[in-house]
């Protein structure tokens, strides 16, 4: 069954070294809790793909913790399976918990399974979620995760650069060596990160711009602002007359939290 959490929408608190607008950030997760099922492919492909993860895994997990709003295609799998599923996400979850990654509010081992779905690349303190993550798992429970990381939308960020030399529109991203280094950093054991390329062709560019919306994949750095309308039909235009190809680089990790009592502090 679905195990229900505190839904409250609150006001998340900044703080001087955030990279991401905790507040643009729940706001972009929840427009894409509104968008079509079809145009959140992506976050989809991630869920499906941990799935296929978890397959070879030979034990049971009766206790799952669900980072990211899956929409509910994850989570139905898992109960299925027997699992009881607490999903967590920056933005309305409908029954879930409301927080952001680096402020877990959940007790040491409450979980024995962790899986994150396509939010870790924005959070404020990726080290710092990944050390909580750890934490909230039992000794020996395991953690998936799926995140957009460097490569990703290498034709939009070519465009971008000509109409806007200099201005950052998307965020930095974290390789696969990275990612390898960030989970043995939080202390799981065997630490392994990998990554898929999906090259996807589009119909126009205002048909990239609603996929990045539908999967909460726009721009909620801090640094944030507006776009003008002639830079934006330019970047239309710059789009249109090339091949229209696409690359979103999907990060997975996966690691097993230390047996014995949790090692060393967050």
């Amino acid at each position: 069954m679905l195990v229900a959490g505190d839904s409250t929408l609150h006001k998340p608190r900044m703080t001087p070294n955030d990279i991401f607008d905790r507040n643009t950030r729940a706001r972009f997760r929840n427009r894409a809790a509104q968008a079509r099922p079809e145009d959140r492919w992506i976050v989809t492909r991630m869920a499906e793909e941990l799935i296929e993860r978890l397959d070879p895994v030979k034990r049971s997990f009766e206790r799952v913790l669900i980072i990211g709003n899956e929409f509910g295609a994850l989570s139905r799998e898992l109960v299925k399976r027997g699992a009881k599923v607490t999903i967590a996400d920056a933005g309305p979850t409908r029954g879930g918990v409301t927080c952001d990654e680096d402020r877990l509010p959940f007790a040491s081992h409450s979980f024995d399974l962790v899986m994150a779905l396509g939010t870790l690349d924005t959070v404020n303190d990726l080290p710092g979620a990944l050390a909580l993550i750890r934490r909230v798992l039992v000794p020996d429970g395991l953690f998936l995760g799926a995140m957009m990381g460097a490569g990703s939308l290498s034709l939009l960020k070519s465009v971008i650069a000509d109409v806007e030399p200099g201005v950052a529109r998307i965020h930095p991203q974290i390789d696969v060596r990275g990612a390898g280094d960030l989970l043995a950093r939080a202390g799981f054991v065997l630490p392994v990160a990998d990554a898929e390329t999906l090259d996807v062709r589009y119909s126009s560019f205002m048909r990239l711009i609603g996929d990045l919306r539908a999967n909460a994949l726009t721009n909620a750095m801090v640094s944030r602002r507006a776009m003008t309308r002639s830079h934006f039909a330019q970047l239309a235009t710059r789009f249109e007359a090339t091949e229209r190809r696409e690359t979103f680089s999907i990060i997975h990790m996966t690691g097993w939290a230390p047996t014995g009592k949790a090692e060393g502090a967050i």
